[in-house]
């Protein structure tokens, strides 16, 4: 199957093939899809609110990296959330900053935006 048939197959209008994520320690590998739209003003709390609305999820830190690396122009020069807290200080939460790639946290109370993403495992 080509690319572009899998791509008609598994997207719905509006999403955006982002890439492969391999599983680690036994996880399955699966596609990241990249839904439509955008949250902004939101808080950590707020964001992923909104992503369950919008059919989908914040994606993790990994899963940032490849939005990064493949997607980038479906992003604002801006930080996005992730679904990650911080291991140390359960009040922060992870984000990726698409202007330059780097991966920062902010309090959970801040106002960031937000994208959500859908996994599609790979059989």
């Amino acid at each position: 199957m080509s690319k572009a048939q899998w791509i008609k197959e598994n997207l719905s209008p509006g999403e955006e093939y982002a890439g492969l994520i391999l599983g680690k320690n036994g996880e399955q590998d699966y596609h990241l899809i990249l839904l439509p739209g955008e949250a902004e003003k939101v808080t950590w709390p707020k964001a992923s609110e909104w992503a369950g609305k919008a059919g989908g999820e914040l994606p993790t830190r990994r899963e940032q990296s490849l939005l990064f690396a493949n997607l980038k122009e479906h992003f604002k020069a801006a930080w996005y959330w992730s679904c990650e807290q911080l291991a140390s200080d359960a009040g922060f939460a992870w984000d990726q900053y698409f202007l330059n790639g780097g991966q920062g946290d902010h309090h959970e109370s801040v106002e960031g935006r937000a994208r959500a993403v859908r996994r599609l495992p790979i059989q």
